[in-house]
């Protein structure tokens, strides 16, 4: 028999034996174990040490809240840190090693730290490393200096580098109710809603449902509650239109009732089945979520509260009842509510010895009293603990009397022998999913907690959540919010009834006591009530504040055992009651979730690969390929020897000689379809589109809603209710989520469907003095003649027998093309382009050429369209419509937006025939030792081969006004200085007629 193990009792099989090690140490448990029960039935007291101090932990819950007994998995060369032992069900073979110590758990180096006393009390890193003033480590060097080692130090577990080579997946599910929380209200919530017809999924993060059912020893319905809550699943589990989702952890609440939760599929196996993954990422979309999380027991705050043997009364039941796992042979309770009483009858049938119950309340009622008698325990009332003793295990605590109302100790000292202290400052409710969907929670004095807020989204709640701490009220609140969420009325019928012990749930509101010695808020973190005491006096009174100069409540349990003591002891500095001190806001995850399962099947790269149709054929045809965005497009098609600038002039000058042809797939395409599509495109563009004709294209800018650019494209009008918006590259998805936004809140009465379409179709762009000649050798069932096709007109008609479309446009400043195929034809059409094109000379062009050529012809893209220019900046004023209203028209005239002096669009020349670089500044006069008055930068930059010289792009200070006149180019990161001739941003054909040919 293991030192703790009780010879009976528990829920786990005792007649299946489980083999682990945990620090290279081998153990047994038993099925049904977690590592911490198994552990603490081995008679293993200490689980970790603390992060600042290196102060020995043991255990001191038994769920999620875990703070102290932090582990990392070992799989092979996988690791998995910073896992509360408490959520590691055991397996055969299971390798698990502590944290934070060096060498060893036992002795740790690192326990030096204590001996730092006040140098390393709260916000020690920015006052301790700020010195000395003299010296050679003077001012921030001797922060620096000290960085090396405090960066080693910080962390608790430590990450693995190996490859993960488990599988992750990814699920959506849609249910009517979602009931977070498979305790006696959420097991009555799910069979209420499932019995209304809808459909239901129950979720809970444990590995069996039932919550406290499963380790109260109540009665219910005249059965033990364990056996009356399985016999709850059961029922639900005969049922079609539920889905019991048990180890799975509801972690977000979002808008629109969209809730994140992550399912430990094969975590607590040794080798998953095949097909199984090991962990799904649930995204629930619910109609209604009825939340029944319960709550969590406080410690309670008093010199040496962390040492390891002191543990909330709650879990010593919970290990005692559910694995049959003693926390101690000879033990004492500290409490300030009744709930300890039950915790200590329940221990004392699992065959423990109760020396003491030490309560703070001097009147204590005769139920009470009664439970302490059927404990056997002595009752020592008004009196709190003052300290423990002991080092790596508790030997004994100390007492004194003490009065709830002034907080004043007085008497002699009593020491008491007891090898467990079992402590329990009341409850707090679990709110955080409520508190992630959108409200502020509210101070309960009678209960001395944070009850949740009036719900902001389709929510409800029950039991322990809502502060109704009795079963009695759990079963009825769990069934009426079960029946409101399926929008059901509830039939009369008896709730079953409940046997329980008697207590009142309110505790007195005491959270300190105040002695000599180290009192803990937060464990994990080592935040001492002096701490926050300290935070207090040097002025941080915001609870924000608080929590991040202490960093109270930011270990990896959130603080959930912290956050009320703390604010409790903050609120009395400030001589301030609790809820007007406040509390900070919870936020999404509610437990640590793995990136593997947010990845899920998306794994391998940080950002998708996209590739045009054509991609295959570039490659083979001797492209260089780059990425340009999130597509992969080519930059030059060099020849053997060429430099890249050697190849996009080349190509450029070919295509303005005779004929080039560019993939343009990448362009965003979005369709704009509906009754109301031409009034939408009004709104949305600066410039009117309601009188485009079918048939016809047409340039367009959009604003953002503060005036500034925000993108531009042609449109195509394919029908009287149909158009095909194009948007550059990189912001197509921008764009789409713009519109999107816009019809969804802005403009819901708008009949109107955008759907994004830019991989249904390939594009070629075709352009030069030849290009008209080409497509009238290729093309059947159209003319493209100037009648047919004039500039920006769209004809139908069939390359190689593919159908496609054909807009006359231009990008390049020459007479060019789009033709827009199917994308599985992309390739075909591309092809015979080619084919076409031989006879005269067409030359394939990269990215480069492509920006080459947009440079010399002074057309903007994202390079100056960077959310701070206007149209009026980028000499597009001409596209703003008086004659309506559109995004951006009511902030487009902001003083600031037309100043005078704002940067405006030129193009350079390089005077000294040197080349350019995008960012280096334009300056009226040249200092290379002090670069100073930046007039503006350049954007794009290139060498001309139309010009035969470097030119540039550029956004400069009263731009227009400088035409003619020379500056100087200062960009000293790259050591370029020299003069350039600032000139109108068309170089190139400025009048159009190559364009319109």
């Amino acid at each position: 028999m293991s030192p703790r193990r009780a010879e009976t009792g528990g829920r786990i099989d005792r007649l299946r034996t489980i083999r682990f090690t945990f620090d290279g140490a081998a153990y047994t448990g038993h099925a049904g174990d977690t590592l911490a029960s198994a552990l603490l039935a081995n008679g293993v007291t200490l689980f970790g040490r603390s992060f600042k101090y290196h102060r020995p932990r043991g255990l001191l819950a038994a769920g999620v809240e875990e703070p102290n007994a932090l582990v990392t998995v070992l799989r092979g060369e996988v690791r998995e840190p910073n896992i509360p032992a408490t959520m590691v069900e055991i397996y055969d073979g299971l390798v698990a090693v502590s944290q934070n110590r060096t060498p060893s758990l036992a002795w740790d180096i690192g326990a030096l730290n204590q001996l730092g006393g006040k140098l390393l009390s709260a916000g020690f890193y920015y006052k301790t490393f700020m010195g000395p003033v003299i010296g050679p480590l003077k001012g921030t060097r001797f922060w620096m200096f000290c960085e090396h080692f405090i960066r080693r130090a910080a962390g608790l577990g430590k990450a693995g580098t190996a490859p993960d080579p488990a599988r992750y997946e990814r699920m959506n599910a849609f249910c009517d109710v979602l009931v977070v929380g498979s305790g006696p209200a959420g097991l009555m919530a799910a069979k209420a809603a499932a019995d209304q017809g809808v459909r239901v999924i129950l979720a809970d993060l444990e590995a069996h449902f039932g919550g406290s059912a499963n380790w109260s020893d109540e009665i219910i319905d005249g059965m033990p509650a364990a056996d009356w809550a399985q016999r709850a699943v059961g029922q639900l589990e005969g049922n079609d239109n539920v889905r019991l989702l048990p180890r799975t952890t509801v972690w977000g609440y979002y808008d629109g009732n969209t809730l994140a939760a992550l399912e430990r599929v094969t975590d607590h196996k040794e080798t998953p089945a095949k097909g199984e993954p090991r962990q799904r990422y649930w995204a629930i979309r619910a109609g209604t979520v009825v939340l029944a999380t319960g709550s969590f027991e406080r410690p309670l705050v008093f010199p040496g509260n962390d040492r390891p043997g002191v543990m909330l009364a709650h879990a010593a039941e919970r290990y005692a009842v559910e694995y049959g796992v003693l926390p101690g042979q000879r033990i004492a309770l500290f409490t300030n509510n009744d709930s300890a009483y039950r915790s200590a009858v329940a221990l004392k049938k699992a065959g423990a010895t109760i020396v003491a119950i030490v309560d703070v309340r001097a009147d204590i009622s005769n139920d009470m009293r009664r439970l302490a008698g059927e404990a056997e325990a002595e009752l020592l009332d008004g009196h709190a603990v003052i300290a423990t003793e002991g080092g790596k295990a508790l030997t004994g605590l100390k007492v004194q009397r003490f009065d709830a109302l002034s907080g004043a100790l007085s008497g002699d000292e009593r020491s008491i022998h007891a090898d467990s202290l079992l402590m329990s400052g009341g409850w707090s409710p679990t709110i955080h999913l409520a508190s992630q969907a959108g409200a502020k929670a509210e101070w309960d004095p009678a209960r001395q907690a944070f009850l949740p807020p009036k719900p902001t989204q389709r929510w409800l709640g029950a039991g322990a959540f809502t502060g109704s701490f009795s079963t009695a009220e759990a079963i009825a609140e769990g069934r009426a919010a079960g029946v409101s969420a399926a929008g059901g009325t509830a039939a009369p019928a008896a709730l079953p009834t409940v046997e329980a012990a008697p207590g009142d749930p309110d505790p007195a509101p005491v959270f300190e006591i105040k002695a000599k010695g180290k009192s803990f808020v937060d464990f994990q973190h080592d935040v001492t009530a002096e701490d926050v005491r300290l935070a207090h006096r040097e002025g941080f009174v915001s609870v924000e504040h608080l929590k991040r100069y202490t960093t109270l409540g930011m270990a990896t349990d959130q603080g959930k055992n912290s956050n009320v003591p703390g604010l409790a002891i903050m609120a009395e500095a400030l001589g301030k009651p609790i809820p007007e001190v406040g509390t900070t806001r919870f936020r999404p995850p509610y437990t640590a979730v793995s990136i593997g399962s947010l990845a899920a099947e998306r794994f391998g790269d940080l950002k998708p690969e996209r590739l045009t149709p054509m991609h295959d054929w570039h490659i083979a045809n001797g492209a260089t390929m780059y990425s340009a965005g999130l597509w992969y497009r080519p930059m030059i098609y060099g020849l053997p020897g060429e430099t890249v600038e050697q190849a996009y002039v080349r190509e450029a000058k070919a295509t303005r000689e005779s004929a080039g042809i560019v993939d343009v797939s990448t362009l965003g395409k979005i369709a704009v379809q509906g009754p109301d599509a031409a009034e939408f495109l009004d709104r949305v563009y600066t410039n009117m589109f309601s009188t485009l004709a079918v048939g016809k294209a047409r340039y367009g800018l959009m604003l953002r809603e503060d005036g500034l650019a925000f993108d531009d494209g042609t449109t195509w009008r394919l029908g009287e209710q149909e158009f095909l918006m194009t948007t550059t590259t990189a912001n197509a998805g921008k764009v789409m989520q713009h519109l999107e936004y816009f019809l969804d809140v802005i403009w819901p009465e708008l009949k109107v469907t955008v759907t994004s379409v830019t991989d249904e179709w390939a594009g070629a762009a075709i352009g030069g003095p030849n290009a008209r000649s080409i497509l009238a050798s290729c093309v059947t069932g159209t003319a493209v003649d100037n009648a047919t096709l004039p500039f920006m007109g769209i004809v139908h008609g069939r390359i190689a027998g593919v159908p496609v479309m054909i807009c006359r446009l231009s990008f390049s400043g020459e007479m060019a093309f789009e033709v827009y195929s199917g994308a599985g034809y992309g390739t075909h059409v591309w092809q015979a382009l080619i084919e076409a094109g031989k006879p005269f000379g067409l030359v394939t062009y990269g990215l480069e050429a492509l920006g080459t050529m947009r440079i010399e012809k002074g057309h903007v893209t994202g390079a100056e369209i960077d959310g701070r220019t206007t149209a009026r900046d980028l000499h597009l004023d001409w596209m703003l419509s008086k004659k309506k209203p559109f995004i951006g028209s009511a902030m487009m005239d902001r003083e600031g937006l037309i100043a005078p002096d704002r940067l405006e669009l030129v193009g350079l020349i390089a005077l000294d025939n040197r080349p350019l670089n995008g960012g280096g500044h334009v300056v009226e006069e040249l200092d290379e030792d002090n670069p100073h008055d930046s007039l503006g930068h350049i954007t794009a930059c290139c060498y001309s081969p139309a010009l035969g010289k470097y030119i540039a792009l550029a956004l400069v200070k009263d731009g227009k006004a400088r035409h003619g006149t020379r500056a100087f180019v200062s960009d000293p990161l790259r050591n370029r200085f020299g003069p350039v001739e600032i000139v109108s941003n068309h170089f190139y054909d400025p009048d159009g007629s190559r364009m319109h040919g």
